[in-house]
């Protein structure tokens, strides 16, 4: 079987190597000669980065690009709207992913200066490719993956209706000396008007160099000349009330490379495929550029189509080949031949009915999800700070189980300071593991330090107290803590990080807990003053809530959402830390307060479901660091049931495989995972 590719874009040169690999014999042709210069750069997911990594063998070719951490979308006047950390982003040239896939493909199976003309028929069916130049390349199969102007597209299922073009942009590349380079944090910053359709995105593409795009409604403002002159004075005059840094920025462009982008789609087709032709990469779908979708579909693409056509194989067809095959000679045929004889038998028309099932819903989310951000982007009036999307496709999410619907309810009143608190935990994450199926947590904060002032609790009445109680707490319980926070960098009070915490629950619950966790560890172990912005700024961005908005929540509700915590607490009678309400649907009613042996949870919730089974704990490290992806010795030892001597010495053999980074406090260890998600 032969597979005959029209583009020897990113698509069509990532389907050529999988092919290739699955020993499938095919043939890419390009309309270009030469490493094509055309397209500056593009984001690209995990999903993308991921199959490109499989492509080396794990040889010494290196993906190219940068690795994007953050995102912050902010008004020209500089007020940050929205600020998130990045998971697997990673900004590319194109020429860069280009060079890449020409390095690991064959020159040979690449033939350069063919564009594409017409299909040749023979008995209704496409036998060749033939191309303007005269060329023509018989196969079997026929692969359009010649970009949104596909003309395999236009000859075999007709022309697409495309979108009207309502928003352009502008596209360029420059460049930082190294000093500017050496400390810029790798950040997709983003400048938006409020009032209408008009953008400046910079991007890194490696340490000193950025691509930038401007992206406007061009019913606003367009340029009919894009000679590099004008095209300058277009964008100086469109953002002439944007940042300093932006009128740097295009001063430093070569215009000469840069070029007007006209966005557009096309709805959904029925099918990828007629007959023996198919589609992939943005001859098949084509979103708008608001999701850097794009590229990562193609590549997504292209490794399916490879193992659909893998897993198609007519055996039926294949055995009776080889029963035409002399019994005599049968013994005679190599491995490579049998090969070839399933591969000839492959099925194409179930390969790519397969090929759509798989494809088409992602690829259908990520259209509309261009159009929706089109809409947000061309009217931004209509829409508040916190309603404006991350412009980039996000991962699938499992739905989480509403904790309401469990059986037993947990009011837990904290305090992000409570040493008997960060104590607890092993408790609380054994808990989870074991009766998760039953128990649902509700996190309040109970306000342990109004102000040193306001804080009449027996033998601590002041910062050193507290740095001495916190020494005593660690070596009692194993839970490591550095009370020198308290002797270097005090805090004056918890009600910050506690307003912060209800700002992150107004965002989302399960981060919400991850960021308590996290400003946890940073009080605890590594000594930072959580009153202090810059660090809970952090902890967010860690946790995966975005920043901006929490900013704005924690100078906004949330401190009155802190308010009704505190009434709580007060009507229920909480005077210390940890207090936990244990309640069921038959209003049966239970407390611990204090530090409790985990047998008395064990105990109440018995009480309240005397069925209730406990899961058993898959002591396997890397299952417990997937669950917790931060454990300190004691926790992981309590988890696993095992003396703190022997888990310190799995952990540190599980160091030293590469598996686990490591923060080392004075009165301990937190281990994190560097497991594959």
């Amino acid at each position: 079987m032969k597979v005959v590719i029209v583009g020897g874009g990113v698509a069509g040169l990532t389907l050529g190597i999988f092919l290739l690999k699955r020993n499938i014999d095919v043939v890419v042709n390009e309309r270009s000669k030469g490493m094509p210069g055309h397209g500056h750069a593009f984001l690209m997911h995990n999903d993308g980065l991921s199959i490109l990594n499989e492509l080396t063998d794990n040889n010494a070719i290196t993906l190219p690009g940068k690795k994007v951490d953050e995102f912050c979308l902010r008004r020209p006047d500089g007020e940050k709207i929205k600020h998130i950390k990045l998971d697997s982003w990673q900004c590319i040239k194109r020429v860069d992913l280009i060079r890449f896939l020409y390095s690991i493909f064959p020159n040979e199976k690449i033939i350069e200066g063919r564009t594409f003309s017409h299909f040749v028929y023979e008995n209704d069916k496409i036998v060749a490719a033939a191309f303007i130049n005269g060329d023509v390349e018989y196969g079997d199969i026929f692969v359009g993956a010649d970009g949104s102007n596909s003309k395999v597209r236009d000859l075999v299922f007709g022309k697409v209706n495309f979108t009207p073009i309502t928003v352009k942009e502008i596209v360029g590349i420059v460049y930082k000396n190294k000093k500017e380079s050496k400390n810029s944090p790798s950040v997709f910053t983003k400048f938006q008007n409020k009032t209408n359709g008009l953008a400046f995105g910079l991007i890194p593409t490696a340490y000193n160099e950025y691509v930038w795009f401007m992206q406007y409604d061009s019913s606003l403002a367009d340029v009919s000349d894009s000679s590099p002159e004008e095209l300058k004075s277009f964008c100086m005059e469109l953002l002439k009330h944007f940042p300093p840094i932006v009128a740097n920025i295009l001063e430093s462009n070569d215009f000469s490379s840069s070029y007007i982008w006209n966005t557009r789609d096309f709805d959904l087709l029925p099918t990828f495929h007629k007959e023996n032709v198919v589609l992939i990469g943005d001859a098949a779908h084509l979103a708008l550029p608001f999701t850097s979708a794009g590229t990562t579909n193609a590549i997504v693409d292209a490794k399916t189509l490879a193992q659909c056509l893998g897993n198609s194989v007519d055996y039926e067809k294949a055995f009776r080949k080889l029963y035409e095959i002399k019994l005599e000679k049968l013994s005679e045929l190599s491995t490579k031949s049998l090969n070839l004889i399933a591969e000839s038998s492959i099925n194409y028309e179930n390969a790519f009915k397969r090929l759509y099932q798989i494809r088409s819903e992602d690829v259908s989310k990520h259209i509309y999800l261009g159009r929706e951000l089109k809409k947000i982007f061309l009217n931004p009036l209509d829409y508040n700070d916190d309603d404006i999307p991350v412009p980039l496709i996000t991962p699938k999410k499992e739905p989480a189980v509403n904790g309401k619907d469990k059986l037993i309810q947990i009011m837990y009143f904290t305090d992000p300071i409570c040493s008997t608190c960060w104590i607890l935990q092993p408790l609380l994450r054994k808990l989870k593991l074991e009766y998760d199926d039953y128990v649902n947590v509700e996190y309040h904060m109970g306000g342990l330090l109004p102000s040193w002032e306001e804080y009449p609790k027996g033998r601590i009445g002041k910062p050193l107290d507290a740095a001495e109680h916190w020494e005593e707490v660690c070596a009692l319980h194993e839970m490591p803590m550095d009370g020198d926070v308290w002797i270097e960098d005090p805090l004056s009070s918890s009600y910050p990080p506690s307003v912060a915490f209800k700002a992150a629950q107004m965002q989302d619950e399960e981060k919400a807990l991850v960021f308590l966790r996290r400003i946890k560890e940073m009080v605890f172990l590594e000594k930072k003053n959580i009153i202090r912005w810059g660090y809970l700024e952090r902890a967010a961005l860690d946790s995966g809530l975005d920043a901006a908005r929490l900013l704005r929540d924690f100078e906004g509700h949330a401190r009155d959402l802190f308010k009704e915590d505190l009434e709580l607490a007060h009507e229920l009678g909480v005077t210390g830390f940890p207090t936990l309400f244990f309640s069921n649907c038959s209003d049966k009613k239970f407390s611990l307060k204090g530090f409790q042996p985990y047998e008395r949870f064990e105990e109440i919730i018995h009480k309240l479901i005397p069925t209730a089974q406990k899961h058993e704990i898959d002591p396997d490290p890397q299952h417990l660091f997937s669950e917790f992806p931060t454990m300190t010795t004691k926790e992981f030892a309590f988890l696993c049931k095992v003396s703190m001597t022997e888990a310190t010495k799995t952990l540190k053999g599980i160091y030293e495989k590469g598996y686990l980074d490591k923060y080392e406090s004075k009165n301990g260890m937190i281990w994190i995972s560097k497991y594959a998600a």
